[in-house]
């Protein structure tokens, strides 16, 4: 069974050494020695959410604190390619399933998207506390599957912002039901012409329950977005992101 993860002040994690006591405080050390209630002798990791993790047992619980003995520090290798999910904000927290799940899953980045047809909005102070909600929902994800980075949550971005920010991956992918190319074929694609690099990023856009707009298309296309087609049907919201994410976890060679 893997050991708990729990997530420490950054620069304690990393100025941590093999040989050391790390004291886990705070938050997580509450969360570790009242709601766990981890004991002496019981093995631990403590990630400073951007791939640094310390490993080792506890040899004193208290006060709301657990202090570890550190046997192991070491920094975790990003992945070589990365992926992005730009996740439109849905009803019911359809979004917020799909930013839990996407994060299981291994996403690097998240984007909120503003859609045309999204019902749910965030405007003035929502954009920021939304932004923030996601975020926390990341990083309870991260620490529950046990991962060491955390993925970043961006500001939210319409459509307009969103065409202008496409440029900061190298490939695309609209997941539309009338798309006439696969997902899987595209990248297959792109791997066998070579300019699916080992270090590129690769982003999947997903839509509101009420779809994206031919004018989103249109502006998302002509900053070099694809169309493509995820599957036989029809996904919700919640679930194409996660889907979309499991193939090309396998097809780029992360899982």
């Amino acid at each position: 069974m893997t050991r708990p993860l729990f997530f420490g002040e950054p620069g304690a994690v990393r100025a941590a050494r093999p040989g050391s006591v790390f004291v886990l405080d705070g938050d997580e050390g509450r969360h570790a020695a009242t709601v766990r209630r981890l004991a002496v002798g019981e093995p631990i990791d403590v990630s400073d959410g951007a791939g640094f993790r310390l490993g080792g047992v506890i040899t004193e619980v208290g006060g709301g604190m657990v202090h570890l003995e550190v046997e192991a520090a070491d920094q975790e290798p990003a992945p070589a390619h990365r992926l992005v999910l730009v996740q439109a904000l849905a009803k019911a927290g359809r979004d917020e399933q799909a930013v839990e799940a996407a994060t299981e899953l291994g996403v690097d980045v998240v984007v909120p998207w503003h859609a045309e047809r999204s019902i749910v909005r965030w405007r003035g102070d929502k954009a920021e506390k939304g932004r923030a909600k996601w975020a926390a929902l990341a990083a309870a994800a991260s620490k529950q599957s046990r991962r060491s980075f955390v993925p970043e949550v961006l500001p939210v971005l319409d459509t307009t912002r969103l065409a202008g920010w496409a440029s900061a991956v190298d490939h695309l992918f609209v997941l539309h039901e009338d798309a006439t190319a696969s997902l899987a074929a595209q990248v297959t694609g792109l791997r066998t012409s070579g300019a699916l690099g080992a270090s590129s990023s690769t982003a999947v856009v997903v839509g509101p329950e009420g779809g994206i707009s031919e004018a989103e298309l249109g502006k998302l296309g002509a900053s070099g977005a694809r169309t493509a087609l995820l599957g036989p049907y029809v996904l919700r919201s919640s679930s194409a992101g996660p889907a979309a994410l499991v193939l090309l976890n396998q097809m780029l060679g992360r899982w």
